[in-house]
């Protein structure tokens, strides 16, 4: 999903890109629940900043992507609700809210979620939410296919080469192509590629999910051990965080306890049949926030990986953000705090 929303943005700005990759299965894109969730996965300075900005772009972004496809990508900004479960919870929540943030009591959280009716109130996060990742990944893919500037290559890049002026892109095919900068968005496998030098910091983190046949929530909830996604007439349950490499199979206790940590949220979900499961692939660093710059050292070469829980929320911020270190463009946000060269 980032390198898809690269190159539509390099795109756009009159460039022509190609875009180098293959699928793999356990890619966080697509296995992903799509939450936008800014003020409950929270980063601290100007990281914070951004996230709230990728959340904001969203309504103009999925505009743009119906007008340019006819695809229109369901985006839920209904707000996020936080649970609490216990007086310890309640607590927790009040203590460490937003001053966005408003507190619903049981009967006001009642009203809004009867399915909720349980639960000792929530904290409610406005604007937060979810977008649809299965649908806004067949828009960005039907915007690259048809769009003549960007060409799509489908081989494994098995090296890069940089130097300021340009870097080669070499691949298991044995082809080689060089531009005058090259981005790497390579998901949990970008450590991977020898010469991505930054990028071997990002390491895969499993996360396994599960699908209820019934939408008993119009809003997101967060619980203490998971979160429940509604989707049309289904509800995503998650998730877990594994170091098991690239291991992207279920499990039986994985999955158990994302039932459990789901049903506790939203106990109805337990009549209701569950659909499929699967897992994915995050692309994690060891502070939870991206790879996003250039190298300090080759100029031609960026990168845009590592966004770990957060890949979803970023991307057309992302792409926006690439196209703005390609063309030289001021940048209207701090990007310090994602360096690549900072661990």
């Amino acid at each position: 999903m980032i390198g898809l929303a690269s190159a539509i943005a390099v795109a756009e700005r009159g460039l022509s890109v190609t875009l180098v990759g293959e699928r793999r299965p356990g890619e966080a894109s697509p296995a992903a629940a799509g939450m936008l969730a800014p003020s409950v996965e929270r980063a601290v300075g100007p990281a914070y900043d951004f996230g709230i900005a990728a959340r904001d772009r969203y309504p103009a972004y999925v505009e743009l992507l119906a007008e340019r496809t006819g695809i229109r990508v369901p985006l839920n900004r209904l707000g996020i609700l936080q649970v609490g479960l216990s007086e310890k919870g309640v607590k927790g929540l009040k203590k460490t809210a937003l001053p966005t943030n408003r507190w619903l009591d049981p009967k006001e959280l009642r009203e809004l979620e009867p399915a909720l009716s349980h639960a000792k109130g929530a904290m409610f996060n406005p604007n937060d939410g979810a977008v649809d990742n299965t649908v806004l990944l067949s828009a960005l893919r039907k915007l690259v296919a048809t769009g003549t500037r960007v060409t799509t290559m489908d081989d494994a890049v098995t090296g890069i080469e940089s130097s300021e002026s340009s870097t080669t892109v070499k691949t298991s095919s044995g082809a080689k192509y060089s531009a005058r900068y090259v981005v790497l968005a390579a998901g949990a496998w970008v450590g991977r590629i020898p010469g991505s030098r930054f990028a071997r910091a990002v390491e895969p983190a499993r996360g396994q999910l599960v699908s209820y046949s019934t939408a008993p929530l119009r809003h997101v909830a967060y619980g203490p051990r998971g979160y429940v996604v509604p989707r049309d007439e289904s509800t995503i349950g998650g998730s877990t965080m594994e170091s098991v490499g690239f291991d992207a199979n279920t499990t039986d206790e994985g999955i158990e306890k994302v039932r459990s940590a789901s049903e506790e949220i939203c106990p109805s979900l337990s009549l209701s049949k569950t659909g499929s499961s699967w897992a994915g692939l995050r692309p994690v660093t060891p502070d939870m926030l991206p790879i996003l710059g250039r190298d300090p050292e080759y100029r031609s070469l960026i990168y845009a990986c590592g966004h770990s829980r957060n890949g979803v929320l970023m991307a057309p911020l992302t792409g926006d953000i690439i196209a703005d270190l390609v063309t030289g463009a001021p940048l209207s946000l701090d990007l310090s705090q994602f360096r690549p060269d900072r661990f």
